[in-house]
């Protein structure tokens, strides 16, 4: 019980911090709707000149996308305050979530063995970086491509293209959160090494399996076009070959540990 009362705790702080971020967005949440969750929805969107800057360095046109043919708008009363409010704790989460991991390893911490403590030194920051670099990709990457991709296709010139403000937001937030914990693969592999689960020698020996699993994944979170797929398949194999570094050295390591051990 004294566990679950210092749980509770911790959860209430790492909500606290949330909200307490979330109305710090809420009140620029016009601005920021405006300029970063409409950003890729714009023509003049940073990463669309970046494109096309790419495109003319390697001489390849189609990294120019077209201009985005889509209108928006609201279908229900209170539409528009309550993606205010969704807008805000999405992004007030992100905010705190070197805090909420924070207070996460504090409750694990005192389990933890001293030589378990060293092995996780920094982890609250790499996992905040590479969540952070996740959040970045997926947002300045993928979700430009998503919007202008969906936002342009046409089953006939007869319709529009006219999305509901929740349909936009869900598509954006559901990549670019998605990605962001796609991102953690190498601490994940990292617990599960170290715990004897994950071994080097099994990620090789399974390396094209996971490689159709990561190809499977990216053409699920992008639009229906090799393009795109690749750009999310390119980072997450990286990913994955990291892993298999990072899973090699925490394996060597543990059983370098329990050789030393049996000498004893």
């Amino acid at each position: 019980m004294d566990h679950v009362e210092d749980l509770r705790w911790h959860i209430i702080r790492s909500a606290t911090v949330i909200i307490i971020a979330a109305i710090a967005v809420f009140c620029k949440v016009e601005w920021i709707f405006t300029h970063i969750i409409l950003g890729p929805a714009q023509n003049d969107f940073v990463s669309y000149k970046w494109f096309c800057a790419l495109g003319r360095l390697v001489h390849y046109d189609a990294f120019c996308l077209g201009d985005i043919k889509m209108k928006f708008q609201n279908t229900a009363v209170t539409g528009q305050f309550m993606m205010s409010l969704s807008v805000s704790m999405m992004l007030g989460f992100i905010l705190a979530f070197p805090y909420v991991l924070w207070e996460i390893w504090r409750f694990i911490k005192p389990a933890l063995k001293p030589s378990e403590i060293k092995m996780a030194t920094g982890i609250v920051f790499w996992c905040s970086l590479l969540f952070f670099t996740g959040v970045l990709f997926s947002y300045f990457i993928v979700v430009p491509y998503t919007i202008n991709f969906f936002g342009n296709y046409q089953l006939s010139p007869m319709f529009q293209n006219i999305i509901t403000i929740d349909n936009y937001y869900d598509t954006l937030s559901n990549v670019v959160l998605a990605i962001g914990v796609v991102f953690e693969l190498p601490i994940l592999v990292y617990f599960l090494s170290r715990i004897g689960i994950l071994t080097p020698e099994f990620m090789r020996d399974k390396r094209r399996y996971a490689i159709v699993i990561l190809f499977i994944l990216s053409e699920i979170i992008t639009p229906p076009d090799l393009f795109s797929c690749l750009l999310v398949f390119i980072p997450l194999y990286i990913l994955f070959e990291i892993s298999v570094h990072i899973s090699g050295r925490t394996v060597r390591a543990r059983r370098k540990r329990q050789a030393l051990k049996d000498l004893e």
